[in-house]
């Protein structure tokens, strides 16, 4: 059976992954978000659930992990983050082989990973291309203060923790801008996704 060829999705927080993963999908293709896969591992009942209470006791509420909690935890302490990445990576990669084997079931010729940090875990190897979406600073930063909760400080954290925004153009195979909003970052996938002739 023929493997699906598989579109990586990635770029900073606040560059419009979201927005353009709603667009591919809207184009008919099948989309997995691995921060959903975290969240689903995290939340009651969830694989992760126990494993990740152990090395974060505190974070351990009504049966779920509060990723706020590891989130102020690990900022501060990257070998936590180490220990909990070598928790979950193995989980995550199993629900995304999943996701992969069931779109080659049902005979789908491609798909979509939204993985933020793709790059930073080296998960373009796991993809016949690259997509990434990019927005002027002022853009992103306006995006990513709007959320809950979020601060300056905790922006920044999160900056530092990924790959740098051009870093990640130079290394994409296409590059979407999509600070000028919905219409045209559409436009623009469109384009490539025409280019690649996946969806005839």
């Amino acid at each position: 059976m023929k493997k699906p060829f598989i579109i990586g999705l990635t770029g900073g927080i606040g560059m419009g992954k979201s927005t353009a993963a709603k667009i591919l999908s809207g184009l008919g293709l099948p989309i997995y978000n691995a921060d959903k896969a975290v969240h689903d591992l995290l939340c009651k009942g969830g694989k992760g659930v126990k494993p990740v209470a152990k090395l974060f006791p505190e974070a351990l509420k009504r049966g779920a992990i509060d990723r706020t909690i590891i989130g102020q935890s690990i900022f501060h302490n990257p070998a936590k983050l180490k220990q909990l990445e070598k928790i979950l990576h193995p989980m995550i990669h199993k629900v995304e082989k999943n996701f992969i084997a069931q779109v080659q079931k049902h005979k789908i010729p491609a798909a979509v990973l939204e993985i933020p940090l793709l790059f930073e875990t080296k998960g373009e190897k796991r993809c016949d291309i690259v997509i990434c979406v990019t927005a002027p600073r002022p853009i992103q930063k306006m995006r990513v203060m709007e959320r809950k909760n979020m601060t300056e400080a905790r922006f920044k954290a999160i900056l530092k923790l990924q790959m740098p925004d051009a870093q990640k153009r130079k290394m994409a195979d296409y590059v979407v801008h999509t600070g000028k909003g919905y219409v045209d970052t559409k436009k623009q996938l469109r384009g490539i996704i025409d280019r690649l002739k996946l969806l005839e």
